[in-house]
C-alpha cells in the first residue's frame, strides 16, 4: 500500500497515519494545510522514517491535489480533511462550505484523473476512502441506531457540509465509476484531541478547576469511539471493503453528556485531588442551537464482513486518554494558551 491521508495532522487523522507509519511500516504522503486543529506535533514519531512524507497545501487548491496525487502514486487516498466543530459551524459556515464541500470536489476530480491513468493492478486496487460522521443521519429518539440504509436529515451547518460531500463521493462512483469506499463514524475520543471537544475541553478545565459547562440539562446522548479502535476499522475497509460500499463505525458505548463529564471529574479526582470533587464545576448553559438529542451505531455490517471489532470500551478509554493529557502538557499546553483558551462557541 502507499496511502494519501488528507488532514493527517488532525486528531483522527494523525491517529491513522501514526499507526500506518509505526505500525505498519506503510508509506503515507500526508496533506494538510495546518489550519488550527491541525499539528504537525502530532506526527513527530513518524518525522524521518521510511516512506513518510508531509505537504501543507489546501484540498480545495486544484494545483496542489493534481501534483500530489500524481507525484506520491498512491494505492488508496484516505480522505479526512474537513472542518469539523458543530458549534463553529453555527456561528461561521463558509469555511465548512469551502473546505467539505469544494475541497471534497476537487479532491475527487484529482483522483478520478489519477485513476483514469492507470492500468492493469494499479486501476484494479485503487480505492478513494471517504471518512465521514454520523452527524449526517440527524438526530435519534430514545430507540434504534444509525445503519449504512439511515436516511439523511443534518441538523447544523456542519452536518449537513458533511452530507453534501458523502452525496459528492457517492456521485463520483455511480457517474464516473471512481472505486470509492464511505465510513461514517460516531463520536472519536483519545489522544492529541484538540481542546474544543467535550471530552479534551472538559479534562483540561477540570484539571485547572475552571469552570464545565454542559449544554442544556446535559441528556444528549452520544456513542463514543475510542480513536484506535476507529482506525483499525478504517484500515479494514479500505484493505477489505467491498468497493461502493458504506460501513457504519461506532463504539457501543452510549454516554449522556452529563455522565461523561462527571466521570472525568471523578477519574481526575483519583488522579489529581484538588481537596473537593470537582463535580462542583459543573455549570449548565444554555443548550446548543438545533442539538441533536441522541446518536448511536450500528457496526453490524463491519463486524459481520469485515471482523472488525471494538477493543476499548469507554472505562478503559477515558482513564487512557484522561492519562495521556496528564502527561503531555507540551502537547496541549500552547494550544491552550496561544489558539483556544475553552470559551464558549457558536453563540448566535
Amino acid at each position: 500500500m502507499r496511502i494519501l491521508v488528507t488532514g493527517g495532522a488532525g486528531f483522527i487523522g494523525s491517529s491513522l497515519v501514526r499507526h500506518l507509519v509505526l505500525d505498519r511500516g506503510v508509506p503515507v504522503l500526508v496533506v494538510d494545510k495546518l489550519t488550527y486543529a491541525g499539528d504537525r506535533r502530532s506526527l513527530r514519531d513518524c518525522e524521518g522514517r521510511p516512506g513518510f512524507t508531509f505537504l501543507r497545501a489546501d484540498i480545495a487548491d486544484a494545483g496542489a491535489m493534481k501534483a500530489a496525487i500524481d507525484g506520491f502514486q498512491p494505492t488508496a487516498i484516505m480522505h479526512l480533511a474537513a472542518e469539523s466543530h458543530v458549534d463553529r459551524s453555527i456561528a461561521g459556515a463558509a469555511p465548512f462550505i469551502q473546505t467539505n464541500i469544494v475541497g471534497t470536489f476537487v479532491l475527487l476530480e484529482a483522483a478520478r484523473a489519477y485513476y483514469n491513468g492507470l492500468q492493469g493492478p494499479a486501476r484494479a486496487n485503487f480505492r478513494f476512502h471517504h471518512i465521514s460522521t454520523d452527524e449526517v443521519f440527524g438526530s435519534l429518539g430514545e430507540h434504534g441506531a444509525f445503519s449504512e440504509t439511515t436516511p439523511y436529515d443534518p441538523r447544523s451547518p456542519y452536518s449537513a457540509s458533511k452530507a453534501s460531500s458523502d452525496l459528492l463521493v457517492r456521485a463520483w462512483h455511480a457517474t464516473y465509476g471512481l472505486p470509492i469506499l464511505l465510513t461514517n463514524c460516531s463520536n472519536n475520543y483519545g489522544p492529541y484531541h484538540f481542546p474544543e471537544k467535550l471530552i479534551p475541553l472538559t479534562i483540561l478545565s477540570a484539571l485547572e478547576g475552571k469552570a464545565l459547562p454542559v449544554y442544556g440539562d446535559g441528556s444528549n446522548i452520544r456513542d463514543w469511539l475510542y480513536v484506535e479502535d476507529h482506525v483499525r476499522a478504517l484500515v479494514a475497509v479500505v484493505e477489505k471493503g467491498r468497493v461502493g460500499e458504506t460501513y457504519c463505525v461506532g463504539g457501543r458505548s452510549e454516554k449522556r453528556n452529563l455522565e461523561v463529564v462527571e466521570t472525568i471529574c471523578d477519574v481526575l479526582d483519583e488522579r489529581r485531588p484538588m481537596g473537593k470533587s470537582r463535580r462542583g464545576l459543573i455549570a449548565f448553559v444554555a443548550d446548543r442551537p438545533g442539538h441533536d438529542h441522541r446518536y448511536a451505531i450500528d457496526s453490524s455490517k463491519l463486524e459481520s464482513e469485515l471482523g472488525w471489532r471494538q477493543s476499548v470500551d469507554f472505562a478503559q478509554g477515558i482513564s487512557a486518554t484522561i492519562d495521556w493529557y496528564l502527561a503531555h502538557e507540551w502537547w496541549w499546553r500552547p494550544l491552550r494558551d496561544k489558539i483556544y483558551g475553552g470559551e464558549r462557541l457558536g453563540l448566535i
